[in-house]
């Protein structure tokens, strides 16, 4: 997230003398074995299977996965025919899909090339499985190095491009290798690896295509030591929308570097649509179908794990004033993606009418923008008025965003009046920023602090974990990613008594 000002300002303010760095995109090697899988990346697709997708420098005719319960055993393969590119990419997304799975199992699996590792992966929990559980929340994650952002950046200088040597060390990545036995899966809703700010560095103005497709390549090779091993469950931001940020230059960006086609390719295939209702209530069955049949990944879709259903929306296209959309207020002419306006409305109404409080008492639903942040004039409201109402209506227990370079915490609220309730079983939604993982624009300001404001902090990157405790208690860290350190903790109590929720 960064205005047009702020752009053209710290653009103007580098030296002359950088208009005679040599240009040149700084791609990561290529490897010999053109099958070599790179930017690993795996997602629950089903309560008994899950996706594993990876890149390579050239296209398969029949990407497979070798996988078994055993490294030195990988009795079963899975094979498919996906594997695809866009103008402008390196490379080819593959995808192949582990069916029959073993609920809360480890397995090893080995894509096959003849340069690949045993990796592994603990299958998704059944709906209804009351074990408690973390996941981690990571928002506005960019590359580091020497096209983004190091740990040393100087952080008084918000959202302004580090002019230091990379110290080629992410404290979020490595704070979530570092904990890697200590949470289930991870959430990203949007700006993932912040390539469309190539033009932040000066080595890349003269070859923004190609740095493009650098930003992208790397990030996706630092994460994928986590991403191949845990689901990593994404939704788009405003940064996967087009080449470059700056409003109303969407229309020069090549073919394959607008209306989020990295992203598209790279997730389209890869996350799941919605689940089948496991609840026994013939309407819920029903209403989840018609969720499944309106799902559109990856841009808006449902899954199950344990006691918990998420939902994954797009704040950024198909709904009324969407700011990304052709004519939005971000003028980035994406989408819309649907067959008519309101269909992810539609999917979303159907998909949280459908959850059965019995099984998955807890619901979540993450997206790009906020609508409650103390950033000044960082408020989505048009995502307000088309979400809060059904948030409220079906009794969301969560919402997570990001697009606020920092982290904050609201108490539960709805139409920006505090639920009288607090903490101890709301009818209205707590709210979570979770931006502050760390990206070339910096951190952002805290700002006004909100009177349903209860935490915020800008001083180091950090991101947050949710725990499902049991059936009737969720916590909620913030976690400082250089140092582990708890920044803020709060449990919200829910009696989740109402098998159907309708307020």
């Amino acid at each position: 997230m960064m205005d047009t000002l702020t752009l053209l300002t710290l653009v103007k303010g580098l030296p002359l003398l950088a208009l005679g760095v040599a240009a040149g995109a700084t791609y990561p090697p290529i490897p010999a074995d053109l099958t070599t899988p790179v930017q690993h990346r795996i997602a629950i697709n089903s309560p008994t299977s899950v996706r594993i997708a990876w890149n390579t420098y050239k296209q398969l005719s029949q990407p497979c996965v070798q996988y078994g319960t055993s490294p030195s055993s990988l009795g079963s393969q899975s094979c498919s025919t996906s594997s695809i590119t866009y103008p402008t990419s390196r490379t080819w997304a593959n995808v192949v899909t582990i069916n029959d799975l073993t609920p809360a199992t480890t397995y090893y699996y080995k894509i096959v090339s003849t340069n690949s590792t045993v990796e592994t992966f603990t299958s998704p929990r059944l709906p209804g499985d009351k074990t408690p559980f973390n996941i981690s929340i990571v928002i506005d994650l960019g590359v580091y190095g020497k096209d983004g952002f190091t740990i040393e950046q100087d952080q008084s200088k918000r959202d302004l491009i580090p002019s230091i040597d990379p110290s080629l060390n992410h404290t979020t990545i490595g704070r979530l290798r570092d904990n890697i036995d200590k949470y289930d899966f991870i959430v990203h809703p949007g700006d993932i690896g912040y390539a469309d700010d190539w033009i932040l560095k000066a080595h890349n103005w003269l070859d923004g295509k190609d740095g493009y497709q650098a930003i992208t390549e790397t990030f996706f090779d630092q994460l994928a030591p986590i991403a191949a091993r845990k689901p990593y469950m994404a939704s788009p931001g405003n940064h996967e929308a087009a080449c470059q940020e700056v409003p109303r230059t969407s229309g020069l960006c090549p073919s394959g570097q607008k209306n989020f086609t990295d992203f598209i390719n790279r997730f389209g295939l890869v996350l799941p649509t919605a689940f089948s209702s496991t609840s026994p209530d013939s309407a819920a069955k029903v209403n989840a179908n018609k969720a499944r049949i309106l799902a559109n990944p990856p841009f808006w879709y449902s899954f199950e794990y344990g006691m918990a259903h998420i939902v994954m929306i797009d704040t950024e296209t198909d709904f009324e004033d969407a700011p990304d959309q052709p004519g939005g207020s971000a003028n980035l002419n994406g989408g819309p993606f649907g067959s008519y306006l309101r269909q992810q409305l539609d999917f979303l109404e159907a998909d949280l009418a459908s959850v059965d409080r019995s099984v998955t008492p807890w619901v979540v639903v993450a997206g790009h923008r906020p609508w409650y942040t103390t950033g000044s004039g960082d408020d989505c409201q048009p995502c307000k008025k088309a979400f809060e109402p059904l948030f409220y209506k079906y009794g969301v227990d969560l919402g997570v965003f990001g697009h606020v370079h920092n982290s904050q915490r609201f108490a539960p609220v709805v139409n920006d009046t505090a639920d009288p309730a607090g903490m101890e079983n709301p009818k209205a939604p707590m709210y979570i920023v979770a931006g502050g993982a760390g990206n070339v624009e910096g951190l952002t300001k805290v700002g006004k602090n909100v009177s349903t404001n209860r935490f915020a902090y800008d001083d180091a990157f950090s991101y947050a974990t949710v725990n499902f405790l049991d059936e009737q208690r969720m916590q909620v860290d913030f976690i400082n990613s250089e140092t582990g350190a708890i920044l803020d903790r709060s449990v919200l109590f829910k009696k989740h008594d109402q098998q159907f929720v309708v307020q």
